[in-house]
């Protein structure tokens, strides 16, 4: 009596470990290199970001997810800044709005540099498989 060997096909399933990681690397430093590129990549970014959500799971799901929450959340503080600016560009011409004017530039630019940094710090913890 002789038995056959079982079949020992390959299974391939999706939500390894692994589904997302790339996607979420590319959407970090993309991110990353929002401010050289006047805020054009991070566009770019986000659309890579809600992409590569459908088929993460894991460390790479939480990455992509922080990275969306991130952009809307600078998001709206900077359209918040740039009202603030203009009503103080407007207030300028009366000399009030100046030290407002730069109070809200510089609210801008430390905006820009916190995503930056969040940025760099969210793809280090990628690269280490921890979540942001």
């Amino acid at each position: 009596m002789t038995s056959t060997p079982p079949n020992h096909e390959p299974i391939f399933k999706s939500g390894g470990s692994e589904e997302g990681k790339v996607a979420a690397l590319i959407a970090w430093a993309l991110f990353i290199l929002s401010i050289p590129s006047a805020n054009v990549l991070v566009l770019v970014g986000l659309v890579v970001a809600y992409a590569g959500r459908s088929s993460a799971s894991g460390v790479a799901l939480e990455h992509l997810n922080a990275q969306i929450r991130l952009f809307w959340s600078v998001f709206w503080w900077t359209i918040a800044c740039w009202i603030a600016i203009g009503v103080s560009i407007v207030g300028s011409m009366i000399l009030i709005g100046i030290p407002f004017l730069l109070l809200f530039l510089l609210l801008w630019f430390l905006i820009s540099v916190w995503f930056t940094v969040k940025s760099v710090f969210g793809l280090i913890a990628l690269l280490g498989d921890r979540v942001p």
